[in-house]
């Protein structure tokens, strides 16, 4: 009896100690989910970094819109919105339009991102890189109150003018390279031109259909289908994306084709590595083996999934159409619930071209883009869970 009534005490005394336990944590969210607050907080405070940051500062008081911190921010940060209960646009978002309408008013007489005095080229390679980034940051934002601004109008007159009529990339644009995979390497000018192609897809007041930028167009779907073999597969993502936003881009068989590269390449965790599906040494074109697997500096390159690639993967794939009955679709998105960081809201990426301290300022751009494209992936056009939708958060 003695021995019954000790277990009761103990049984009663763990029951307790469970409750007190669940009370202390008040929060709502459960082992299947993700915090779109610190998510937020994360990106606000990298982009307000970023843009305060002594090396990003430019002429005229302005600072350089990077892609893997300021884009992505601008691109993903409007989603949360409603999560969040907000009005309008943080004040980073402000200051990050502030900037880029600044320099758009300002084109004729404000400097480059780098000049040629950096290296032969760069003030051309700025340009073409900034007119698109411009016009893709502008034309999000108008997107979302259905009205094309004149300064998005003059974004995309700046972009049409710099765009190649002719030579071997003709219709697309000089991109900034600095042998920095994925965004400024040798192969990246064509990421650009996908970019440039979302942009115009996402342009409201069906701009893609003004006359005036018809030839323009014709000249961009032919480089993106010319140059489309010779493409990495995270490039090709990047012209899925841009065929979903404009719509005869590439063929519908180059769609699935993309998608059936994607998916094979879908890692057993659920998630995709950045690794496998870009270029690394940029230029080299992984002419042996061994380049394969090394950063520039010659240390082994990361072998897990990462969020950018996984995140921008899930939230091209959800652009198609695809169903939440897909299998890699809904491991792809697990596998992005699962692997927020629970103390930052980041989540993981990883550097192609020379290993950095993850937890440095520097370190942590892939994480920027990687959680951006995550929370792209994890939202549906802003309003809607993607992951509540599917059934994957309880």
């Amino acid at each position: 009896m003695k021995a019954i009534k000790r277990g009761i005490c103990v049984l009663a005394t763990c029951i307790v100690t469970v409750l007190m336990v669940a009370c202390s944590h008040p929060e709502s969210k459960t082992a299947n989910s993700w915090d779109e607050k610190s998510a937020a907080t994360y990106l606000d405070e990298r982009a307000g970094w970023w843009m305060d940051w002594p090396v990003a500062e430019r002429d005229h008081g302005t600072f350089c819109v990077s892609c893997h911190t300021a884009v992505p921010y601008a691109l993903a940060r409007p989603t949360l919105r409603k999560a969040l209960a907000e009005e309008g646009p943080s004040a980073n978002e402000r200051r990050l339009l502030d900037n880029v309408t600044k320099r758009v008013r300002l084109w004729e007489e404000i400097g480059p991102f780098y000049s040629d005095q950096y290296d032969v080229q760069k003030a051309a390679e700025s340009r073409g890189t900034e007119s698109i980034l411009n016009a893709l940051i502008l034309a999000t934002y108008d997107a979302q109150n259905g009205r094309l601004s004149a300064d998005t109008r003059a974004a995309f007159n700046n972009m049409w003018a710099l765009q190649r009529t002719t030579g071997d990339k003709k219709g697309g644009w000089a991109w900034l390279r600095f042998n920095a995979e994925p965004w400024e390497a040798d192969d990246s000018e064509y990421y650009g031109a996908a970019l440039a192609a979302v942009a115009v897809g996402t342009a409201p007041e069906n701009y893609r259909s003004i006359p005036k930028i018809q030839n323009n167009l014709q000249l961009l779907r032919e480089y993106l289908d010319r140059d489309y073999a010779a493409q990495s597969t995270i490039n090709r993502v990047a012209v899925l994306w841009a065929s979903v936003k404009l719509p005869g881009l590439i063929k519908r068989e180059q769609q699935q084709s993309i998608i059936n590269e994607v998916l094979s390449k879908q890692q057993q965790d659920g998630g995709w590595r950045l690794s496998s599906l870009a270029w690394t040494w940029s230029g080299w074109r992984l002419s042996s083996i061994a380049k394969m697997w090394l950063h520039t500096d010659a240390t082994p390159l990361e072998g897990r999934s990462d969020g950018y690639a996984t995140g921008l993967i899930v939230f091209t794939l959800e652009q198609t159409g695809m169903s939440c009955a897909n299998v890699h679709l809904r491991q792809g998105i697990s596998w992005l619930i699962d692997n927020q960081s629970k103390t930052e809201g980041r989540w993981p990426a990883y550097s192609l071209n020379k290993r950095r301290d993850p937890f440095s300022n520097v370190g942590r751009f892939m994480s920027d883009a990687a959680t951006a494209y995550a929370v792209l992936a994890l939202t549906d056009d802003g309003q809607h869970r993607t992951s509540q939708r599917c059934g994957l958060i309880r």
